[in-house]
């Protein structure tokens, strides 16, 4: 969605808004706007959560308790379907990172030059609103799941199991180069599988918005709007996938060797 665009090329438009604020160099770049939305909207789902848990009531629920007790029942059954250990983290980081991960997407629907502008009338040049579309934000949240599955993997199986099933599935105990070079391979694809899915489908939709806030005002409407409610489907379905996904990792993580 657009507040409108004037002035300046189009590809110095695409190039601003894809443009991050950073402090520091090389390596140890920090990406202020990612890191700021992200705690944010954190703070806003621990908030809303938090005031909802405060004034439950045994009798007739308010709105805001209803809506937060549907969250919360939709990512149990999540856990009770797909998770086949025994953890109390497991069910609240389920739901934890559905509702974070939504308000990042959430984000997308933002008119895509408002913010930015507001934060331009302050003297900051850069604003990028949306974490998801941002590859550290969603690297960094699915390393935390693959630190996750190799704590896991080692509390439940204890090294030597793990150590036994990493060198010896899916071949034997004879091809251990081979079940290495493989499980490493798989380890390594789950972060990869969840952070690219995220940034890649919120990445296109912000291009998408960007593009359509290039078009003259009288037609933005007609584009941004439909393309806004297909975006809810989107960020809520890749919300849930990377949720369910990593439950699955989790309790993969969670089964004992044989």
């Amino acid at each position: 969605m657009s507040t409108g665009h004037s002035g300046g090329s189009a590809t110095d438009y695409i190039v601003h808004h894809l443009t991050n604020l950073t402090v520091g160099k090389g390596f140890w770049t920090l990406h202020l706007d990612t890191l700021i939305f992200s705690v944010v909207l954190g703070m806003v789902f621990f908030f809303v959560f938090r005031r909802a848990a405060v004034r439950a009531t045994a009798g007739v629920p308010g709105g805001l308790q209803n809506f937060v007790e549907i969250l919360v029942e939709f990512a149990d059954r999540q856990v009770k379907d797909t998770f086949h250990g025994r953890s109390e983290l497991i069910a609240p980081l389920a739901l934890t990172i559905f509702c974070w991960v939504f308000l990042w997407n959430f984000m997308d629907l933002v008119p895509v030059d408002l913010l930015p502008l507001f934060a331009g009338w302050v003297g900051v040049p850069y604003l990028r609103v949306v974490p998801s579309t941002d590859m550290n934000a969603t690297f960094g949240l699915s390393l935390t799941v693959l630190v996750l599955i190799i704590f896991y993997s080692f509390k439940i199986k204890g090294p030597i199991g793990y150590a036994r099933e990493f060198l010896t599935h899916p071949f034997g105990p004879y091809l251990f180069p081979a079940n290495l070079l493989l499980n490493i391979v798989e380890l390594l694809a789950k972060p990869l599988s969840l952070s690219l899915r995220l940034f890649g489908n919120l990445y296109a939709g912000e291009m998408i918005f960007i593009l359509i806030a290039l078009l003259p005002w009288w037609i933005q409407p007609l584009l941004s709007w439909p393309w806004a409610v297909f975006h809810i489907l989107i960020i809520t379905l890749q919300a849930f996938i990377f949720m369910v996904l990593t439950i699955v990792y989790l309790s993969m993580a969670h089964e004992e060797s044989h």
